[in-house]
């Protein structure tokens, strides 16, 4: 007998966020593989949310958003970016960030159309591509050598680019790898984007954790580039709440209305009083993301310093809240297999890179979490430093 359904991802299955924090859970592991913090949101938001809570802000809120959450994000685009966004037609409140990409793609992908991603690519991005009728065209960040600087091949871009592109979808700071772009990719992408109808989805969600003074290169802050993006970011990442699964897109009237076609039947809207409280704290605290920065250099400096004495290979991430480390020095062993005996053997999880790759990195990576308190870190490195 013939199934009831044949599979439209039948090359998914589980991903390996999930795989990887099971096992640790299983394994009473250390788990430095999914991306979440070990630290609660800011006392004064808990507050504001319990206020929200008990004073009749439960029920739906407006599909684009809670009015006073846009106008705060708003304000802090014009002081991040210098970009003037309106609030009632180019900023839109998502069920977190992945919903936002899903509908981002889901808006503008159409069967036949090519859409480029770089690799390591975030694992959510092909299947939504997939969904909506494209192809996914896999672009490999390179290094010099076996290294660490992870950065776009501008003439592979330009030289993949096609009739068929639609969409170039980029992630900086990057995840899983930790790239971060400069001023100068800007101009390079303006270039090549140029007098084609290529859009760009900008994932932006690590856009307050980027190290050593550098700044973080938003789409929002060209000019050229604003006027052909979708730009989504996450509440999660900047207040220690990733279980809240709060994000937004800022994207220029015609792009909006074409993602809440979309948003409004993915999700509809996002849980009202969480939204009304973010609304509060970003107008009473405008500034608390501008610490996220320094906070996470000294958890990667701490985490990193303890590794010095492993026989791991890495170079300080520049940006997120993610550390790769090489382990050609300790075993040949392919890294999903690696992932996971380290984590039943020693007690520590992590995430293989090859599963965000078309093709290969470079020697032997895996992506460890260091969102954690330092007692939990040292723990881990201990254990590391073992092997």
């Amino acid at each position: 007998m013939q199934p009831l359904i044949s599979s439209k991802l039948p090359d998914v299955g589980t991903t390996i966020f999930t795989v990887m924090s099971q096992l640790a859970l299983d394994c009473n592991a250390i788990n430095l593989s999914q991306g979440f913090p070990s630290f609660e949101p800011p006392d004064d938001l808990l507050s504001l949310i319990e206020h929200y809570l008990r004073s009749g802000a439960n029920q739906y809120a407006p599909m684009p958003g809670v009015p006073a959450l846009r106008a705060a994000i708003a304000a802090k685009v014009a002081d991040l970016y210098g970009r003037s966004a309106d609030v009632d037609t180019e900023i839109t409140v998502c069920d977190g960030a992945t919903e936002g990409l899903f509908s981002s793609i889901q808006a503008i992908v159409r069967p036949g159309d090519d859409v480029i991603v770089f690799d390591p690519a975030y694992d959510s991005y092909a299947p939504a591509i997939t969904l909506a009728g494209g192809r996914t065209v896999h672009i490999p960040l390179i290094s010099p050598g076996d290294g660490f600087d992870f950065h776009i091949d501008w003439q592979r871009l330009a030289d993949a680019v096609s009739d068929k592109t639609r969409l170039i979808v980029l992630n900086f700071p990057q995840n899983p790898i930790g790239s971060i772009l400069a001023a100068a990719d800007l101009d390079s992408l303006a270039e090549i984007v140029r007098d084609t109808r290529i859009l760009l989805l900008s994932d932006e969600v690590y856009e307050h954790i980027v190290f050593d003074g550098a700044r973080h290169q938003s789409m929002l802050m060209h000019d050229e580039l604003w006027q052909r993006s979708l730009v989504i970011s996450s509440f999660g990442k900047t207040y220690h709440a990733t279980g809240w699964k709060v994000g937004y897109c800022v994207a220029p009237a015609p792009l909006t209305e074409e993602f809440r076609k979309v948003h409004q039947f993915t999700c509809f809207s996002v849980v009202t009083p969480i939204q009304h409280a973010l609304a509060d704290f970003m107008t009473s605290t405008p500034q608390q993301h501008l610490q996220l920065a320094a906070f996470y250099q000294a958890k990667r400096d701490y985490f990193c310093n303890l590794l010095t004495e492993s026989r791991f290979e890495f170079e300080p991430a520049k940006g997120t809240f993610f550390q790769i480390l090489d382990y050609s020095a300790i075993s040949d062993e392919e890294d999903v297999s690696y992932a996971r005996r380290l984590t039943r053997e020693i007690g520590v999880a992590s995430i293989p890179i090859s599963v965000f790759c078309e093709e290969p990195l470079p020697g032997n990576k895996l992506r460890f979490c260091f969102a954690k308190d330092d007692a939990t870190l040292a723990t881990a490195v201990e254990k590391l430093c073992q092997l």
